[in-house]
Order: structure tokens, then sequence, then C-alpha cells
């Protein structure tokens, strides 16, 4: 085996039992997993992230946020309505005027981590 591939298989007799053994009573149940997928889905796509980073430095209506990223009022509420669905974002309506916010400090959280993240590689 050349030096490069030197890690990329796993070639060994013994199985560490004990080592899965710990792991797999650590991994959350697969519905639980295929909801994290979903969760994270919502990160994969960068109109929402706009979105999310918008209303993470400020409550804001339809109006504004299409202004903002220059999208029809149609598509931003399309996508806060996904946002919404998944618990990212919550709603307050003042008169006729619906404002959006970050539902909590988790997704302001996720946001923040992500962009440290990628600003660190």
């Amino acid at each position: 085996m050349n030096q490069d591939n030197k890690f990329a298989i796993c070639d060994c007799e013994v199985i560490h039992a004990e080592v899965v053994e710990k792991v797999s009573k650590l991994i959350p149940e697969d519905e639980k997993l295929y909801d994290l997928a979903d969760f994270f889905k919502m990160f994969g796509d960068s109109t929402r992230i706009k979105i999310l980073w918008a209303l993470d430095n400020e409550e804001m209506c339809v109006c504004d946020l299409a202004v903002l990223l220059n999208m029809t009022k149609s598509a931003i509420s399309h996508q806060l309505k996904t946002l919404r669905q998944v618990n990212l974002v919550k709603y307050r309506r003042d008169g006729k005027v619906t404002y959006y916010s970050l539902l909590d400090e988790h997704v302001k959280s996720i946001l923040e981590v992500g962009l440290e993240h990628i600003e660190e590689g």
C-alpha cells in the first residue's frame, strides 16, 4: 500500500467492540437523525441563509426583505413559510404588517458558528 492510501482503508483484524458498543448507544434514533438532516437542509440554500442572516440582525417584514434581497414578495414569503415550518423563524403581526425574526438564540448561534468555521478555513 502506498503512503497516500495508508489510512484510507481499515484492514485490521481486531474489531474494537467496546468502542462500537459505546458509540452505538450515543447515536440518536434514526427518526431524530432524519429530522436533523432535514433541519440542516434549510441551511443549504443561499436565499434562506440571506434571509436568516438579515433576521439575525433585525426583525423585518416581507416587503423589506424583498427590497433588501432584490426578490419578489412572493418568493420571500415562500422561503419564510419553509423556515417557519422547521422552526427557524417566528412572526408577529402589527396591524396589517407581519414582522419576522429568528425563532431563538440557537438559530443565531448556528449561523454565527457556521460563518466562523468557514472563515477559519
